[in-house]
């Protein structure tokens, strides 16, 4: 399989107090990394941008998302994407390890944060002019303490951060309103939940299998993942499956049957009925598609 580039926070030009922690002016960092960004990649980081002005598009994990003034994008470790701009672009660019945040924001967990909290919440969130003026001061402010030299430089990062989380969760909320009134036990099932599938979904993708690891029953297990993300919890493990399948389709030079294989489909047309079922082409559409 062709490897896709992960992008480690170090590759980026930093702070020598901050090792965790990168923030920078968008067009700035664009000119900077140019040979990096506008390529398909992944992070070991968690990103957050935001756009004050420009167009294109960005392309996450094969799902494209439109490009304007006011447009917030949201990235958790893993995820494969790329830009595309038709006009000059500007904004504000941060990223941070999970350490980071758990050392310097006490009994807050990122997941909690809801366009981190699945795979399956949109990465996205368009911002209206009185929205981007408020939340664009803080990512300002972020960025400007990142390259000053004050006393407590850190904490107060931290700080802000956890601000505009908030704000941008509020904002997020209201779009999406599927989470707002979960209870955290729920969110707290739905977080373990994807770490397990995470681990076995090419070798088990039965309901029965999660909620045994979850010591819940199935009918419960699809009651959470229902109330949090509105889809069962079949879908939910299917389509961390077809997410992977896709990456290994336009990635890799291994027939589909070795795809298909490492995915836990030993009949070949199991696995493609599947996909152009929930996909809409074939496998070798998607690919010749994404190739090309």
């Amino acid at each position: 399989m062709k490897k896709l580039p992960v992008l480690n926070i170090n590759q980026f030009k930093n702070q020598e107090e901050l090792t965790d922690f990168y923030s920078n002016d968008l067009n700035v960092h664009l000119k900077q990394n140019s040979k990096i960004v506008h390529k398909p990649h992944s992070h070991n980081f968690y990103l957050c941008v935001c756009f004050t002005e420009g167009n294109g598009t960005h392309e996450i994990d094969f799902d494209s998302y439109t490009i304007s003034k006011g447009s917030v994008f949201f990235l958790r470790p893993g995820q494969m994407h790329r830009w595309h701009f038709t006009s000059l672009v500007n904004g504000f660019i941060f990223f941070h390890t999970q350490e980071f945040f758990q050392l310097n924001i006490i009994n807050t967990n990122l997941n909690e944060f809801p366009f981190y909290l699945s795979l399956e919440n949109t990465p996205k969130l368009q911002l209206d002019n009185y929205q981007l003026n408020k939340i664009g001061t803080i990512f300002q402010s972020i960025n400007d303490e990142f390259n000053g030299q004050m006393f407590f430089k850190t904490e107060k990062i931290a700080s802000l951060i956890n601000l505009v989380y908030i704000d941008l969760s509020r904002l997020y909320s209201e779009k999406d309103s599927k989470t707002i009134n979960v209870s955290s036990s729920y969110l707290n099932i739905l977080r373990i939940l994807e770490q397990k599938i995470e681990l076995h979904f090419k070798t088990e993708k039965t309901v029965q299998f999660y909620a045994n690891l979850l010591n819940i029953t199935p009918k419960h297990l699809n009651r959470v993942v229902k109330s949090t993300i509105d889809k069962t919890t079949s879908e939910f493990i299917t389509n961390r499956v077809l997410l992977e399948a896709k990456r290994l389709i336009v990635h890799s030079k291994n027939p589909l049957s070795h795809t298909a294989e490492t995915l836990g489909f030993y009949d070949y047309a199991h696995f493609s009925k599947l996909f152009k079922s929930k996909i809409g082409i074939t496998a070798i559409e998607f690919k010749t598609k994404h190739r090309l």
